[in-house]
Protein backbone atom coordinates (compact mmCIF):
# COMPACT_ATOMS: atom_id res chain seq x y z
CA UNK A 1 0.00 0.00 0.00
CA UNK A 2 2.73 2.59 0.72
CA UNK A 3 4.54 1.57 -2.43
CA UNK A 4 0.99 1.88 -4.19
CA UNK A 5 0.41 5.73 -2.82
CA UNK A 6 4.28 6.34 -3.58
CA UNK A 7 3.74 5.33 -7.03
CA UNK A 8 -0.05 7.41 -7.47
CA UNK A 9 1.78 10.65 -6.23
CA UNK A 10 4.48 10.25 -8.59
CA UNK A 11 2.35 9.48 -11.51
CA UNK A 12 1.01 12.75 -10.65
CA UNK A 13 4.12 14.58 -10.44
CA UNK A 14 5.01 12.89 -14.00
CA UNK A 15 1.70 13.79 -15.79
CA UNK A 16 1.66 17.27 -14.50
CA UNK A 17 5.08 18.34 -15.68
CA UNK A 18 4.36 20.53 -18.58
CA UNK A 19 3.33 19.58 -22.12
CA UNK A 20 3.48 22.30 -23.91
CA UNK A 21 6.64 22.89 -25.71
CA UNK A 22 8.18 26.72 -25.46
CA UNK A 23 10.22 26.23 -29.35
CA UNK A 24 11.51 30.21 -29.03
CA UNK A 25 13.57 28.70 -25.89
CA UNK A 26 13.94 25.65 -27.73
CA UNK A 27 15.70 27.17 -30.31
CA UNK A 28 17.88 29.27 -28.26
CA UNK A 29 19.08 26.16 -26.31
CA UNK A 30 20.03 24.04 -29.30
CA UNK A 31 21.59 26.86 -30.53
CA UNK A 32 23.66 27.37 -27.39
CA UNK A 33 24.60 23.54 -27.03
CA UNK A 34 25.54 23.03 -30.86
CA UNK A 35 28.78 21.74 -31.93
CA UNK A 36 28.96 20.27 -28.25
CA UNK A 37 31.85 16.99 -28.96
CA UNK A 38 29.85 14.49 -26.99
CA UNK A 39 26.05 14.04 -26.18
CA UNK A 40 24.16 16.95 -23.67
CA UNK A 41 20.44 16.29 -22.61
CA UNK A 42 18.23 19.10 -20.98
CA UNK A 43 14.68 19.47 -19.62
CA UNK A 44 13.56 22.93 -18.49
CA UNK A 45 10.69 23.24 -17.07
CA UNK A 46 8.92 26.81 -16.74
CA UNK A 47 6.97 26.54 -13.31
CA UNK A 48 5.42 29.72 -13.86
CA UNK A 49 3.58 29.24 -17.32
CA UNK A 50 3.67 25.16 -17.13
CA UNK A 51 5.70 24.61 -20.47
CA UNK A 52 8.68 22.64 -21.38
CA UNK A 53 12.04 22.17 -23.46
CA UNK A 54 13.22 19.05 -23.96
CA UNK A 55 16.20 17.75 -25.79
CA UNK A 56 17.54 14.50 -25.37
CA UNK A 57 15.59 14.06 -22.04
CA UNK A 58 14.49 10.99 -21.75
CA UNK A 59 17.93 9.63 -22.47
CA UNK A 60 20.05 8.37 -19.37
CA UNK A 61 23.26 9.74 -18.44
CA UNK A 62 25.90 9.13 -15.45
CA UNK A 63 24.17 11.36 -12.95
CA UNK A 64 27.92 10.97 -10.71
CA UNK A 65 27.46 13.27 -7.78
CA UNK A 66 23.80 13.86 -8.61
CA UNK A 67 22.83 10.28 -7.41
CA UNK A 68 22.81 11.90 -3.83
CA UNK A 69 19.81 13.02 -4.09
CA UNK A 70 18.37 9.59 -4.20
CA UNK A 71 20.60 8.98 -1.28
CA UNK A 72 19.38 12.05 0.17
CA UNK A 73 15.64 10.30 -0.02
CA UNK A 74 16.74 7.32 1.48
CA UNK A 75 18.67 8.42 4.53
CA UNK A 76 15.38 10.46 5.43
CA UNK A 77 13.74 7.59 5.04
CA UNK A 78 15.63 6.15 7.96
CA UNK A 79 15.23 8.99 10.03
CA UNK A 80 11.12 9.29 9.52
CA UNK A 81 10.81 5.54 10.61
CA UNK A 82 12.94 6.16 13.95
CA UNK A 83 15.52 4.14 12.67
CA UNK A 84 18.00 7.09 13.09
CA UNK A 85 18.00 10.91 14.21
CA UNK A 86 19.23 13.85 12.29
CA UNK A 87 21.00 14.76 15.24
CA UNK A 88 22.11 11.57 16.72
CA UNK A 89 26.65 11.28 17.24
CA UNK A 90 28.02 8.76 14.61
CA UNK A 91 31.40 6.91 14.92
CA UNK A 92 33.69 7.50 12.01
CA UNK A 93 35.56 4.23 11.18
CA UNK A 94 38.98 3.40 9.35
CA UNK A 95 36.34 0.77 7.47
CA UNK A 96 34.31 3.94 6.05
CA UNK A 97 38.07 5.65 4.17
CA UNK A 98 37.31 6.48 0.86
CA UNK A 99 41.06 7.49 -0.84
CA UNK A 100 40.04 9.11 -3.92
CA UNK A 101 39.42 12.76 -4.23
CA UNK A 102 39.99 15.07 -1.15
CA UNK A 103 36.67 14.50 0.91
CA UNK A 104 37.24 16.04 4.11
CA UNK A 105 35.47 12.81 6.09
CA UNK A 106 38.65 10.99 5.36
CA UNK A 107 40.40 12.78 6.96
CA UNK A 108 39.29 11.64 10.32
CA UNK A 109 40.85 10.11 13.08
CA UNK A 110 39.33 6.42 13.07
CA UNK A 111 36.68 7.11 16.52
CA UNK A 112 35.96 10.74 15.93
CA UNK A 113 32.20 11.39 16.80
CA UNK A 114 30.07 13.44 14.23
CA UNK A 115 26.67 14.18 13.67
CA UNK A 116 24.01 12.75 11.12
CA UNK A 117 23.19 16.29 9.87
CA UNK A 118 26.48 17.03 9.39
CA UNK A 119 27.69 14.03 7.67
CA UNK A 120 24.42 14.22 5.31
CA UNK A 121 25.66 18.31 4.94
CA UNK A 122 28.88 16.99 3.84
CA UNK A 123 26.92 14.89 1.40
CA UNK A 124 25.00 17.71 0.10
CA UNK A 125 26.98 20.66 0.18
CA UNK A 126 30.38 19.58 -0.33
CA UNK A 127 29.77 16.35 -2.32
CA UNK A 128 31.85 14.34 0.09
CA UNK A 129 32.06 11.06 -1.27
CA UNK A 130 33.21 9.20 1.64
CA UNK A 131 30.16 10.84 3.45
CA UNK A 132 27.60 9.95 0.65
CA UNK A 133 29.26 6.29 0.84
CA UNK A 134 28.39 5.96 4.75
CA UNK A 135 25.04 7.53 4.21
CA UNK A 136 24.26 4.78 1.61
CA UNK A 137 25.26 2.14 3.77
CA UNK A 138 23.24 3.53 6.55
CA UNK A 139 20.31 3.81 4.15
CA UNK A 140 19.64 0.14 3.45
CA UNK A 141 22.23 -0.13 0.62
CA UNK A 142 21.64 0.83 -3.45
CA UNK A 143 18.89 -1.39 -3.79
CA UNK A 144 16.77 -0.05 -1.06
CA UNK A 145 16.97 3.45 -2.80
CA UNK A 146 16.20 2.23 -5.81
CA UNK A 147 13.18 0.67 -4.26
CA UNK A 148 12.07 4.04 -3.22
CA UNK A 149 13.13 5.30 -6.90
CA UNK A 150 11.05 2.45 -8.32
CA UNK A 151 8.12 3.39 -6.08
CA UNK A 152 7.80 6.92 -7.16
CA UNK A 153 7.03 5.74 -10.17
CA UNK A 154 11.21 6.32 -11.86
CA UNK A 155 12.22 3.40 -14.28
CA UNK A 156 15.97 5.42 -14.89
CA UNK A 157 16.88 6.65 -11.81
CA UNK A 158 19.38 4.28 -10.25
CA UNK A 159 21.72 3.69 -7.60
CA UNK A 160 24.71 1.11 -9.36
CA UNK A 161 27.57 1.64 -7.43
CA UNK A 162 27.88 -0.99 -4.45
CA UNK A 163 24.61 -2.45 -5.63
CA UNK A 164 24.13 -6.33 -6.12
CA UNK A 165 22.66 -6.77 -9.56
CA UNK A 166 24.14 -3.45 -11.31
CA UNK A 167 27.18 -4.03 -12.37
CA UNK A 168 26.42 -3.86 -16.20
CA UNK A 169 25.12 -0.59 -15.56
CA UNK A 170 27.92 0.38 -13.35
CA UNK A 171 30.68 -0.28 -15.74
CA UNK A 172 28.32 1.81 -18.32
CA UNK A 173 27.23 5.11 -16.62
CA UNK A 174 28.93 4.87 -13.07
CA UNK A 175 27.82 5.58 -9.29
CA UNK A 176 24.44 6.18 -10.52
CA UNK A 177 21.96 7.22 -13.84
CA UNK A 178 19.27 9.33 -14.33
CA UNK A 179 17.46 11.52 -17.27
CA UNK A 180 17.11 15.21 -17.54
CA UNK A 181 13.14 14.64 -17.33
CA UNK A 182 13.40 12.01 -14.61
CA UNK A 183 15.14 14.01 -12.43
CA UNK A 184 13.62 17.18 -12.33
CA UNK A 185 10.34 15.14 -11.69
CA UNK A 186 11.94 14.36 -8.59
CA UNK A 187 13.11 17.75 -7.85
CA UNK A 188 9.46 18.54 -8.35
CA UNK A 189 7.94 15.83 -6.07
CA UNK A 190 10.70 17.25 -3.55
CA UNK A 191 8.86 21.15 -4.02
CA UNK A 192 5.93 19.75 -3.77
CA UNK A 193 5.92 17.89 -0.31
CA UNK A 194 5.63 14.60 -2.11
CA UNK A 195 8.81 13.09 -0.26
CA UNK A 196 7.63 11.57 2.76
CA UNK A 197 5.86 15.00 3.80
CA UNK A 198 6.13 18.72 3.86
CA UNK A 199 9.09 18.65 6.91
CA UNK A 200 11.55 16.06 5.56
CA UNK A 201 10.64 17.88 1.78
CA UNK A 202 11.58 21.23 3.27
CA UNK A 203 14.88 19.75 4.87
CA UNK A 204 15.51 18.36 1.98
CA UNK A 205 15.23 21.26 -0.42
CA UNK A 206 17.17 23.67 2.23
CA UNK A 207 19.92 21.41 2.29
CA UNK A 208 20.09 21.44 -1.72
CA UNK A 209 19.88 25.39 -1.00
CA UNK A 210 23.46 24.92 0.74
CA UNK A 211 25.76 24.52 -2.32
CA UNK A 212 29.92 24.93 -1.86
CA UNK A 213 30.20 24.25 -5.63
CA UNK A 214 28.49 27.31 -6.73
CA UNK A 215 31.21 27.99 -10.23
CA UNK A 216 28.75 26.51 -13.25
CA UNK A 217 25.38 26.83 -13.36
CA UNK A 218 24.19 28.91 -9.94
CA UNK A 219 27.28 31.36 -10.71
CA UNK A 220 25.23 32.17 -13.68
CA UNK A 221 22.42 34.10 -11.25
CA UNK A 222 21.88 36.98 -8.78
CA UNK A 223 23.01 35.33 -5.31
CA UNK A 224 19.81 37.08 -3.98
CA UNK A 225 17.83 34.11 -5.38
CA UNK A 226 17.58 30.64 -3.75
CA UNK A 227 18.55 28.09 -5.69
CA UNK A 228 18.44 24.27 -5.24
CA UNK A 229 21.21 22.75 -6.65
CA UNK A 230 23.16 19.44 -7.18
CA UNK A 231 26.18 18.86 -9.54
CA UNK A 232 27.90 16.02 -10.37
CA UNK A 233 31.40 15.64 -12.44
CA UNK A 234 33.61 12.60 -14.14
CA UNK A 235 35.93 12.91 -16.29
CA UNK A 236 33.61 12.32 -19.56
CA UNK A 237 30.37 13.78 -18.08
CA UNK A 238 29.56 16.82 -16.96
CA UNK A 239 25.68 17.62 -15.17
CA UNK A 240 23.93 19.97 -12.85
CA UNK A 241 19.90 20.00 -11.31
CA UNK A 242 18.48 22.86 -10.21
CA UNK A 243 15.67 24.94 -9.19
CA UNK A 244 15.56 28.69 -9.55
CA UNK A 245 13.36 30.57 -7.60
CA UNK A 246 13.34 33.43 -9.00
CA UNK A 247 10.03 36.15 -9.98
CA UNK A 248 9.92 33.11 -13.02
CA UNK A 249 10.56 30.28 -11.39
CA UNK A 250 11.92 27.16 -13.63
CA UNK A 251 14.26 24.06 -12.81
CA UNK A 252 16.61 23.28 -14.97
CA UNK A 253 18.39 20.01 -15.49
CA UNK A 254 21.44 19.65 -18.09
CA UNK A 255 23.21 16.29 -18.52
CA UNK A 256 26.30 15.17 -20.64
CA UNK A 257 27.97 12.29 -21.34
CA UNK A 258 30.47 10.73 -24.21
CA UNK A 259 32.30 14.10 -23.23
CA UNK A 260 35.88 14.19 -25.79
CA UNK A 261 37.01 17.55 -23.45
CA UNK A 262 37.77 15.60 -20.08
CA UNK A 263 40.42 18.45 -18.26
CA UNK A 264 39.31 20.10 -14.96
CA UNK A 265 39.83 23.37 -16.30
CA UNK A 266 37.06 26.00 -15.89
CA UNK A 267 36.97 26.64 -19.85
CA UNK A 268 36.09 22.81 -19.86
CA UNK A 269 33.63 22.72 -22.94
CA UNK A 270 30.72 20.90 -20.81
CA UNK A 271 30.70 23.16 -18.16
CA UNK A 272 31.23 26.47 -20.45
CA UNK A 273 27.82 25.13 -22.29
CA UNK A 274 26.33 24.53 -18.57
CA UNK A 275 27.14 28.21 -18.07
CA UNK A 276 25.87 29.17 -21.47
CA UNK A 277 22.89 27.52 -21.03
CA UNK A 278 21.73 28.77 -17.37
CA UNK A 279 22.39 32.59 -18.38
CA UNK A 280 20.35 31.83 -21.18
CA UNK A 281 17.47 30.85 -19.23
CA UNK A 282 17.60 33.33 -16.35
CA UNK A 283 18.23 36.52 -19.13
CA UNK A 284 14.93 34.66 -20.94
CA UNK A 285 12.79 34.33 -17.67
CA UNK A 286 13.89 37.97 -16.52
CA UNK A 287 14.94 40.06 -19.44
CA UNK A 288 14.77 42.96 -16.91
CA UNK A 289 16.91 42.11 -14.55
CA UNK A 290 20.12 43.98 -16.03
CA UNK A 291 22.27 40.94 -14.01
CA UNK A 292 25.92 40.37 -15.29
CA UNK A 293 27.98 37.01 -13.70
CA UNK A 294 31.49 38.33 -12.40
CA UNK A 295 34.34 36.45 -13.21
CA UNK A 296 35.39 33.34 -10.63
CA UNK A 297 37.74 33.76 -8.04
CA UNK A 298 40.90 31.64 -8.91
Amino acid sequence: MRYLLLFLFAFTSLTVLAQKTDKKLEKQIREAISGFHGKMGVYVYDLKKNREVAINADEIYPTASIVKIPILIGIMHKIKDGELKFHQSMTYTDSLYYSEGDDMLSSFKSGEKIELGRVISLMMSYSDNCASLWLQGLSGGGAVINEYMSGLGLQSTRVNSRTPGRRGDWEVYGWGQTTPREITSLLKMIMDHKIIDRQFSEKMLRMMGRQYWDEEAISQLPPDVFVADKNGAVDASRSEIMFVNGKHPYILAIFSRENEDQSWEPNNEAWVKIRKVSSLLWNYFNPRSGYVPVARIE
